[in-house]
């Protein structure tokens, strides 16, 4: 898969990219990431991007004409997304994050300021997407989150695939709780259970806590599966 970042900081993604599995992702051939410098594409002098807003106002916006011919730009790679990372958005969820990996390419186009141009809006992205009610100083965090959360579903990436099926959201559970050595830290010890070697009752065991646990801290999900029911 090829994403590709549209955005006016570049270098916030250096760090990420090569470290943990990003990296060696990269260094096995299933992922690019390749980043696109709006300011390449400023027509204003000083590589300025923004302007005033009409009618007035706080702050800035970024004009169409760069992060326009920015993304127009950028060849084509099969089966694309081009994405405007915004709080205005569709929020992020599991079952979307799916949807993206089946796709060969997705363009992230992080705003900055006080947003884009509706008229750029409109040409750019094929959709918005935001990662919750809260808002950042620009799209570009939220872009190294989806990307994150993307690439860890194409094959080849997380070494144990099974581990994927027991992650949280998954049929709408959080994950059920997590012990390692020592058995014994600060006085708790691991329930007993994790170490009784009964495969089925530890099943049994994760998955009550996985539902208790959803119950406690997303009523909202338990809701949500029982609708589906």
């Amino acid at each position: 898969m090829r994403f590709d970042i549209i955005t006016i900081f570049p270098k916030i993604f250096d760090s990420w990219v090569s470290e943990s599995i990003v990296k060696k992702a990269i260094d096995k051939g299933l992922i690019q990431i390749i980043t696109h410098d709006i300011r390449e594409h400023a027509l204003q002098p000083h590589r300025s991007v923004d302007d005033t807003p009409y009618g007035g106002g706080a702050g800035m916006v970024m004009r169409p004409e760069p992060i326009v011919e920015c993304v127009e730009s950028i060849p084509l790679n099969g089966r694309c997304r081009r994405i405007l990372l915004t709080p205005q958005g569709e929020p992020l969820k599991q079952p979307k994050v799916k949807k993206l990996a089946e796709f060969d390419q997705i363009m992230l186009i992080c705003g900055r300021y006080e947003g884009v141009d509706e008229r750029a809006r409109k040409i750019i992205a094929d959709e918005e997407i935001s990662l919750g009610d809260y808002v950042t100083a620009g799209g570009e965090m939220p872009a190294v989150i989806l990307m994150e959360a993307v690439l860890r579903l194409i094959p080849g990436v997380i070494g144990n695939n099974r581990s994927l099926e027991e992650e949280s959201f998954e049929g709408d559970l959080l994950e059920y709780p997590q012990y390692t050595r020592p058995e014994v830290f600060r006085g708790e010890k691991v329930p007993d259970i994790l170490l009784s070697g009964h495969h089925a009752e530890i099943a049994n065991w994760r998955r009550q806590k996985a539902i208790e646990r959803t119950k406690e801290r997303r009523p909202d999900l338990v809701d949500k599966s029982s609708k589906k029911g």
